[in-house]
């Protein structure tokens, strides 16, 4: 469109006279960018003469608009033909473009003279035109929706109320908190509608243009206070000539949005490449934005010329904008560090509640610790006195909170004050709380003292459970100068911005501090008796013993003799955790109960019988659904029902998910009634409901259509809100919805795999659509389908599949390959898979519903038909770069539904079905294009999408919905309900400005989160649904968007949401449909992700906020919601691992300590506590499956499930709980110590493909196999030395830490893959030392160890650097803790248990030789070994590689004999170990332990102590076994890399040993499956709930594949069976021949 010489003058009415413009550049100096064809250009928008009086509107002569070439404006309303806005779709009819803001409603400006003030602001400021015509259309539509329900005045007065001045405006919020002083554009003192009118178009334009600065929406407040400022200035008021076009963005948002970008981004060899920076050295969106809140913040803003923003007058300052030198204004207001202390400081309130209180119980449960060594049993004084500590320990731990604040935030920042005062306050605390035990201590056992200490220790006692409970209640934002609540105008915006919690009503605050009551009181009385004074027996047993008549070598008796009070010390750890853990259990259970109470509260559950509700429907659907209060009753009630139900009927038709059986029983007919008039007969199924079997009569029994009737029936029993009329309704423009959408083409191929797969998964399904594509068909629908039994097609399936030439289609038993039926097929299939088509035609459904109670309400249905069009925004990245068969499919989506976004180069620019068609290319021509300030994606991708997608959006909602996510009908038919959530919308006659204190101000803007409960997988999702666009548009963006730290954007949304005043409801009667492939590789991949995400928000400044400001009972469900989950999981696996070292450490050679020495020792108490740990560690897994189990059971009945929950335990669910357990614990606590959170895209395929052992081997050794086999081993000898019953859960807990991948593989025990899979696997460990290759051990081992030593910087271009990710190199604090300290830890206990094991004499009274040299030889002589015999053939292939050169395989074979030999020497080491320990078991699975420990301990330091950055390729790995070290392009590095590459190698050889065993123990476990005959069925009947005759059958193979698979299988398994019978004759033939083997050897005896 064209806007060329607009024959009008574009000024608003003549308040302000223009004086002769001042000549001046535009905004000061020129852009310094080229000025594109600026000044080519001829005048754009005509220039005025001074002298001009015209006024704003259209009263140019007729002539005049014939002759101007911006033929797209609005005529005005007095013309005699009507005409459609410019901003309308062409051909759509001539209705009004805006009906309700029409000039027959008085409405307080006309169309034309709000697009002339457009046209000044553009021409005043330099906005693009498109930007421009784009904001219009949106400010139109926005006004138009709210003048359908309220009248025009009121419409634009709650538009300005909502954006810039009323109560809830982010602007205004903003306004108060930078202390700027009041002025015009708050409140409305004197501000006119056209005023008002241009305060608004100032802010939508500067939002529209801004695009990343969107992100910073006080940034943006700012930038439009400077415009506004300008704008009013007579300066600006007398310029004549427009400025250009694009200044705004060239001069205002590049320079801010070039500042972000080079915060991650810097240019290497022509391209942009992400920098090597953790979040702590980023200026991200929050530290910008933050800049903006206080006016200390405002101050820094310094120009190019060193004078400050804020000295030049309020009206110079916009001009100045561009002189700003940004990278010297920006600082970091939060350091997002990686540290475990963030759980301290935003956690504080939860160690406080649980180390202090669990100090408080055990010190007065320990009394034998600290009694004097003469006494059993210390004084009345002392004991007060010890028991008063814990008040200290809370002490402390708010002293520790509050030292790492310091670190977190600058110290020049506004918060640090507070943490000064706070600081020296506790100093006090803690000497009122500790002191008085130092002289209680002193004088006590004197005599003469009197009272005086017990009253001493009793106030101690009284002093510390006040400050305790102090500490615990009151955040520690609000203790010594409350920055929330405080009345200071200084903290006003971090409580503005942060703390301005929606409050909660009478009823529900009331709940909520009830629920935490009883949580806490069951806990703690039930901690106090089960867990710590039950505890009491083994510390009195333990307290003073020591262990007698035991030596070390070296270290004498100083260490076995204190190995009881060693244990005692692991032992209370044990307690602490299962103390923690106690709280998570009570809290799902009263959990379930508040729930379960909730919910027959509202009306949902099933012990209202089934019957009532079924019967009920129709007059439900009358009462809920339709009637509204102004609705003129034109037809009868039954009448209006049956066109909504059956519409619904009919659409579930269309899905296939009847048969036509069914519907003809479920739908309303027509019938002749008895006096000969035709009447509605209503379907049996709301009347004849007797008989069990009643359900499959009218759908498929335990079908989608089953499920979505009984949720749909169920839901209107809750109370919904009660619709408005379809007129009143926000115009269906005021719901967007933004779908994000990623690229996945299918071939050929692949697509009939996947209709076959489908086909299986839904049988009853696919039946009904052959059935119906036979109906339209010529032939018979009995020809499609001969018989309904699955034999019968499965045998004309193969049949079919013997012809030569055969479709997909055919085969499939899908119809034929004809255009018409392949398109009905792949419509079939999307709708069943994870396709965007699938969400768009779910999201359309909106429109079919609101057509639907349009007519129910008003038959004539001619003004909706438009409107409907503009409902769905989808975001399509890839739009420029489809290709031909992508546009055709792009095409016919526009077809069918509304409009399409798409980006090209750096544009965002809107294609929709109406869009013109380029005669040249044939493509779209955009209908809007909107020029971004760079690229948008500079976070994870999801947030940055929407936001530049979000200008297009219009109206009031916004539903922001995933791209695998459905909608049924039935549930759009509840809009107007969910609509009726959002409090704005009942309307109100009172002025958004009237006085503070009226009655509707009381109310919080909302945000509805829609959710519905789910499965395993899916019930854990925090599912997010629609968001008001009032409480975020103008938040920022929509959701947060720095890259890494925002992964889950959703999340992050609400905190900000509900941070700054939102409210987030959640409602049970609206569901979404959610496809994800729950494959066991996707839901793991999904763990990964949030558990990654979840590491990140604990770094976060919205948890900080949050957790150090919120009220106690909020703060604990916020907390037990989110991070309280997470550290559980955590938890319950430490605790396992915490319980095998007890174990360890209490037990000796014989099980318990030796009887015949003098002292005899009781560890009965002892072994009643193992017991008891076991229990409380069963109960903490299973208390998992509780929620899902009462949740079926109010849902769905009692049998229903205990069926679900007896499939779960079937399926082996329990297994994969303890599984994903440790997957999530393993996510966080890599990402807080190495950073690396990234998007996981989840799987788009179906669950049923079988994952090779290598793949799985590989994707989940780190995260879980390695620590569960150290587990097995602590596990092994723990049961060896003592075992109790209890211990059988322990092995299937560690166990599925091991197998779960493999065990819930589909198709894991067929033999012929798993000896396929064994061949793979041996390839996989030898590959890629000749050649690179994307699969290798190499290469897996590489990637493993990349977090710690990091990339050397990328040099691009280079082939093998593919395979490598970007990951930062995590800080040297981190690793020293993570990978120095915490294994040294470990080592260390080992070797102690062992030390321990072997410092008794034996039989003859001889002491063993010292254990220490003996471990010390054990565990380095494989590392010094493989050292020697990789120097050995360094120089052999150096000296023989260049003779080789042309051999491929040298480096293979050179590789081959170095693992060969590392395989060897551990062999002989282990059997030596073993020898010494005189083929005793027990003592050598112990030695074995600490060996591995030591091992470990080893490599984790040489790799993180002595490795260099790696290379991106894998040049020096072929280097190193090849020889030939030049022209690998290492440049100078080709000197000191052979050095490196040694000590890696040194660490490959140690890795390499033990996977190859690793993996072999794991197929050993696993070899039983594949022999035992029908275990492939059974698996596959636990995994799939499918019976054997619908299974996915096995892909076919031709002769040639069949024979070469038979060739491989009788070849491995030879192999396999000679490996493993050699590793088992390794552990048995000893074990059989103990007696027999003695060698006389003199050093043995020495070590």
């Amino acid at each position: 469109m064209s806007y060329q010489n607009r024959g009008y003058g574009g000024q608003p009415p003549p308040r302000q006279p223009y004086g002769q413009p001042p000549a001046q550049q535009p905004y000061g100096q020129p852009p310094q960018q080229p000025r594109r064809d600026w000044d080519q250009e001829s005048d754009h928008y005509g220039s005025v003469t001074s002298s001009s009086s015209y006024q704003g509107g259209f009263n140019a002569p007729p002539e005049d608009h014939a002759r101007r070439r911006y033929v797209a404006s609005v005529d005005s309303h007095a013309s005699s033909t009507p005409s459609i806005s410019p901003f309308a779709d062409p051909g759509v009819g001539n209705s009004e473009p805006y009906p309700a803001w029409s000039s027959d409603r008085q409405i307080p400006m006309s169309t034309e003279e709000v697009e002339d003030i457009f046209l000044d602001l553009t021409q005043k400021f330099g906005f693009q035109r498109d930007s421009m015509r784009n904001m219009f259309d949106f400010l139109m539509h926005l006004l138009d929706s709210r003048a359908s329900r309220m009248t025009p005045n009121q419409a634009l007065l709650t538009v300005h109320a909502d954006y810039i001045g009323g109560q809830h405006a982010n602007y205004r919020k903003w306004y108060f908190a930078a202390q700027l002083n009041l002025d015009d554009a708050v409140g409305a003192s004197q501000n006119p509608g056209l005023q008002r009118l241009k305060t608004v178009k100032g802010m939508a334009g500067k939002t529209a243009a801004a695009g990343n600065v969107r992100f910073v929406p006080e940034t943006l407040c700012f930038i439009f206070k400077c415009a506004d400022d300008y704008y009013r200035s007579p300066e600006c008021q007398n310029r004549v000539d427009p400025v250009p076009e694009g200044l705004y963005l060239n001069t205002i948002i590049k320079p801010l949005y070039r500042f972000m970008r080079d915060q991650g981004y810097e240019v290497a060899e022509g391209k942009f490449v992400r920098k090597e920076k953790d979040h702590d050295q980023i200026i991200g969106y929050d530290d910008i934005n933050q800049l903006f809140w206080y006016p200390e913040g405002l101050s820094k803003i310094v120009l190019s010329d060193h004078t400050r923003l804020v000295d030049a007058p309020p009206a110079q300052r916009y001009m100045k904008l561009s002189k700003v030198d940004w990278n010297k204004v920006f600082f970091k207001t939060y350091f997002e560090k990686r540290s475990t202390a963030h759980l301290l400081v935003n956690f504080n309130r939860i160690w406080i509640l649980h180390i202090a209180v669990y100090y408080f119980f055990t010190a007065f449960n320990s009394p034998r610790v600290y009694a004097p060594k003469t006494k059993q049993f210390p004084s009345a004084p002392m004991t007060w006195s010890a028991t008063a500590l814990g008040g200290g320990v809370a002490t402390l731990i708010m002293i520790g909170a509050t030292l790492f604040e310091f670190s977190y935030i600058p110290t020049t920042w506004n918060n640090a004050g507070h943490l000064t005062t706070r600081l020296i306050f506790l100093l006090v605390v803690l000497a009122l709380t500790v002191g008085p035990t130092f002289y209680i201590a002193m004088v006590d056992d004197r005599p003469g003292q009197g009272s005086i200490p017990l009253i001493i220790g009793i106030v101690q006692f009284f002093v510390s459970v006040v400050a305790t409970a102090i500490f615990a209640i009151i955040p520690s934002g609000r203790m010594f100068g409350d920055r929330v609540a405080g009345k200071s105008r200084k903290h006003m915006a971090s409580q503005t911005f942060t703390a301005s919690y929606p409050s909660l009503t009478r009823s529900a605050r009331t709940a909520s501090v009830t629920m935490w009551l009883l949580i806490f009181t069951c806990k703690f009385v039930e901690s106090y008796f089960f867990l710590t004074s039950s505890f009491s027996a083994p510390i009195a047993v333990m307290a003073r013993t020591k262990v007698q008549g035991c030596r070390d070598r070296f270290f004498g008796d100083a260490l076995c003799s204190n190995q009881v009070p060693f244990a005692l010390a692991i032992m209370y750890v044990m307690d602490l955790v299962l103390f923690f853990l106690d709280t998570y259990l009570w809290y799902i259970i009263w959990l379930v109960v508040f729930s379960i109470g909730r919910s027959f509260n509202l009306g949902i559950s099933i012990w209202t019988p089934w019957k009532d509700i079924f019967t009920r429907m129709p007059k439900r659907i009358y009462a809920k659904l339709l009637a509204t209060a102004e609705m003129e009753v034109k037809y009868k009630p039954k009448v209006l029902v049956s066109q909504i139900w059956n519409a619904v009927i009919i659409s579930m038709y269309r899905e296939h998910l009847l048969s036509i059986d069914n519907v003809q029983r479920l739908l309303y007919h027509q019938v002749d009634g008895p006096d000969g008039r035709r009447t509605l007969r209503a379907p049996p199924f709301f009347t004849n409901q007797d008989g069990a079997g009643f359900k499959g009569n009218f759908f498929p029994a335990g079908g989608e259509a089953e499920r979505r009737i009984s949720f749909f029936a169920s839901s209107l029993t809750t109370a919904l809100p009660e619709p408005l009329p379809v007129d009143a309704m926000p115009t269906l423009q005021s719901l967007s919805l933004i779908i994000p959408k990623r690229s996945f083409s299918v071939s050929e191929k692949s697509f009939a795999r996947r209709i076959r797969a489908l086909e299986s998964l839904y049988w009853s399904i696919s039946s009904s659509f052959i059935l119906s594509n036979g109906t339209i068909s010529s032939r018979t629908p009995r020809f499609w389908l001969r018989k309904r039994t699955p034999v019968t097609a499965v045998a004309r399936m193969k049949r079919a599949r013997r012809r030569s030439t055969i479709s997909p289609f055919t085969a499939s038993g899908l119809k034929q390959s004809s255009p018409e039926y392949t398109l009905r097929t792949r419509i079939w299939a999307s709708l069943r898979a994870q396709t965007l088509y699938r969400t768009v035609s779910g999201m359309m459904n909106y429109s079919k519903a609101i057509k639907l109670l349009y007519r129910v309400e008003n038959p004539d249905l001619q003004r909706l038909e438009r409107e409907l069009e503009r409902i769905l925004l989808s975001l399509c990245k890839r739009f420029s770069k489809f290709n031909k068969e992508e546009h055709e499919n792009a095409e016919f989506l526009l077809r069918a539904a509304g409009p399409k976004n798409g980006e090209a180069r750096l544009f965002s620019a809107l294609i929709d079905g109406h869009s013109e068609i380029d005669e040249r290319t044939g493509k779209r021509k955009p209908k809007f294009r909107v020029e971004l300030p760079g690229n948008p994606i500079l976070g994870d991708g999801k947030s940055d999408n929407q936001n530049h997608a979000i200008i297009f959006y219009r109206g009031e909602y916004l539903q922001l919905i995933d791209a695998n996510q459905d909608n049924y009908l039935e549930e759009c038919l509840k809009i107007r309900n969910i609509l009726g959530e959002f409090e704005e919308y009942q309307t109100s006659s009172q002025s958004p400005y009237a006085q503070w204190g009226h009655k509707e101000f009381g109310k919080s803007p909302v945000a509805i989160n829609i959710g519905v409960l789910g499965d395993i997988a899916a019930g854990k999702e925090q599912t997010f649904g629609t968001m008001t666009a009032r409480a975020l548009a103008w938040i920022g963006g929509v959701s947060k968007a720095q890259k890494g730290l925002h992964l889950n954007e959703d999340i992050f949304a609400g905190m900000t949401a509900f941070g700054r005043g939102g409210r987030i409801k959640h409602s049970e009667y609206y569901q979404c449909g959610k496809g994800r492939d729950l494959g066991f590789g996707t839901i793991l991949n999904f763990q990964t992700k949030i558990g990654t995400g979840m590491g990140e928000q604990w770094l976060s400044r919205e948890y900080y906020y949050l957790g150090t400001q919120l009220p106690l009972d909020r703060f604990l469900t916020f907390y037990y919601g989110h991070p309280g989950f997470h550290i559980n999981n955590i938890l319950v696996i430490y605790s396992i691992q915490i319980f095998m070292v007890t174990s360890i450490c209490d037990v000796d050679s014989q099980g318990n300590v030796i009887n015949n020495q003098p002292g005899c020792y009781n560890l009965i108490p002892v072994f009643d506590w193992i017991r008891r740990c076991i229990v409380s560690i069963f109960l903490v897994f299973f208390i998992a499956f509780l929620p899902l189990f009462l949740q079926e059971l109010t849902e769905r009945g009692t049998g229903k499930a205990l069926l679900r929950l007896g499939k779960h335990f079937l399926s082996l669910s329990p297994v994969f709980e303890v599984f994903s357990t440790q997957i999530y614990s393993q996510a966080i606590l890599s990402n807080m110590s190495f950073g690396g959170a990234r998007y996981i895209a989840t799987g788009r395929g179906f669950a049923t493909t079988r994952l090779n052992f290598s793949i799985l081997y590989s994707r989940f050794a780190g995260p879980s196999i390695y620590m569960g086999m150290r587990n097995l081993l602590l596990l092994l000898y723990t049961t060896m030395a003592l075992f109790i019953p209890h211990f059988i859960y322990f092995w299937l807990s560690v166990l599925s830490l091991c197998i779960a991948p493999f065990l819930f593989n589909p198709h894991q025990f067929s033999y012929a893959d798993f000896m396929i899979d064994y061949r793979e696997f041996l390839r996989w460990m030898s590959r890629g030392n000749s050649r690179t290759k994307a699969s290798s051990w190499y290469g897996y081992c590489r990637l493993s160890r990349t977090m710690i030593t990091g990339y050397k910087k990328k040099k691009l271009g280079h082939p093998s650097e593919k395979l490598s990710g970007d990951v930062p190199r995590a800080s040297w604090r981190n690793v020293l803790f993570s990978e120095v300290l915490w294994p040294l830890c470990g080592a260390i206990i080992f070797v102690i248990a062992y030390m321990f094991v072997k410092s008794f004499p034996d039989e003859r009274g001889n002491l063993p030789p010292s254990p220490l040299i003996r471990i010390g030889v054990i565990a380095v002589g494989p590392v010094v070994w493989n050292a020697a015999v990789l120097i050995t053939l360094f120089f052999v292939s150096l000296l023989l590689g260049p003779m080789f050169s042309s051999w491929q395989k040298f480096g293979s074979l050179i590789a081959a004999i170095a693992h060969g030999s590392a395989l060897f020497g551990m062999i002989c080491f282990f059997e030596f170990f073993w020898f010494l320990e005189l083929w005793d078991a027990s003592h050598a699975v112990l030695g074995l332990i600490a060996v591995v420990a030591i091992q470990r301990a080893i490599q984790k330091i040489l790799i993180s102590v002595f490795l260099t950055r790696e290379f991106k390729h894998d040049e020096t790995n072929r280097a190193w076994w090849t020889g030939q070290w030049y022209g690998r392009g290492l440049g100078n590095s080709a000197v000191s890399q052979p050095a490196r590459e040694f000590i890696v190698k040194i660490v490959e050889m140690s890795l390499w040993t033990s996977d190859f065993v690793l993996a072999h123990i794991l197929l050993i476990i696993l070899t039983p499956g594949i022999l035992l005959p029908f275990a492939n069925t059974l698996h596959s009947m636990m995994l799939f709930w499918l019976r054997p005759s619908k299974q996915i059958r096995a892909p076919l193979f031709s002769t040639k594949q069949k024979r070469q698979r038979r060739w491989i299988v009788m070849k491995y398994t030879i192999v396999y069976v000679v490996v493993v019978s050699f590793l088992a004759s390794l552990i048995v033939l000893p074990a059989l021949f103990r007696d027999t083997i003695k060698f006389d050897c003199a050093i043995c005896k020495n070590i």
